[in-house]
């Protein structure tokens, strides 16, 4: 039922400046993988082939790295070192990429919006690369999708927060109406309240279901006093209509997006992975 997955990819990456001014942010390798290969393969293990890139201009790397190498091939052919190219290969195999550019950088509503001619009318995943999360049993996206046939509904997912930190997110305010599977309906969200404004402490992070309607409401949206289409704008008006759940997993994120966050990615599956 889901059947493709966008990846917003046009962001400049200023935080990981200068590693960042000709290297796009989500080719940043954790350990020997690159942030946005790592979305794509939740993507792919949630059964999503069809995989959405919304870029822009200097990330041809991202482009070059989803399609066949080779040279690289003929190079490695043969030697111990061919077995490193096996899991991205098989990605290549296994997905369909399209792409296309977000002209300006005008907030993540507006480069979701920007996908809609590779979206088409409907239901969609969205994950963005920054937020890498481990789940101890199924990957997140999988579990939202499974939400999403059970409710047929717009799904964030969401996890609590330190008060100090909600002007750094989407805080979401909800009736929890499964607590086993700790689901909450949405009935309002605010992007980066100050912790005084906050409605809770339970913020959005990058992994959403949406339904093709989210399409028209970004179009009509006015853009908010820093210029920019929200997302939760648009979310706020589907959950007002009561079609928006939010969905507290069970797991580990890491915010990839600032280096605090990136070193402890690299560190946490340097120990997993049995390298440290």
């Amino acid at each position: 039922m889901i059947e493709k997955c966008l990846f917003p990819a046009a962001g400049y990456g200023t935080r990981f400046l200068p590693a960042t001014k000709a290297v796009p942010k989500e080719m940043l390798p954790i350990l020997n993988k690159p942030l946005l290969q790592y979305g794509v393969e939740e993507a792919l293990s949630a059964g999503i082939k069809n995989m959405a890139i919304v870029t822009g201009r200097g990330k041809r790397a991202i482009e070059d790295h989803f399609d066949n190498a080779f040279e690289i091939e003929s190079q490695v052919s043969g030697t111990s070192k061919e077995g490193y190219l096996k899991e991205i290969n098989e990605v290549v195999e296994k997905s369909t990429f399209t792409y296309v550019r977000q002209k300006q950088m005008l907030g993540l509503g507006h480069a979701i919006l920007a996908g809609k001619p590779l979206i088409g009318n409907q239901p969609f995943a969205v994950i963005l690369a920054d937020d890498l999360c481990n789940c101890p049993k199924n990957n997140l996206i999988s579990q939202m999708i499974k939400i999403y046939k059970q409710f047929k509904c717009s799904v964030l997912a969401i996890e609590e927060i330190e008060m100090h930190q909600t002007d750094k997110y989407g805080i979401i305010a909800g009736n929890i109406i499964d607590n086993s599977n700790n689901l909450y309906q949405v009935t309002d969200m605010v992007e980066k309240p100050k912790k005084n404004n906050a409605p809770s402490n339970l913020a959005i992070v990058g992994r959403y279901i949406l339904t093709p309607d989210i399409f028209h409401i970004l179009n009509d949206l006015k853009p908010d006093k820093n210029g920019e289409i929200q997302i939760t704008d648009a979310l706020l008006i589907q959950a007002k209509q009561g079609n928006v759940l939010a969905y507290k997993f069970n797991g580990k994120r890491f915010d990839c997006g600032n280096v605090k966050g990136y070193v402890e990615a690299t560190n946490f599956l340097a120990r997993k992975n049995g390298i440290i």
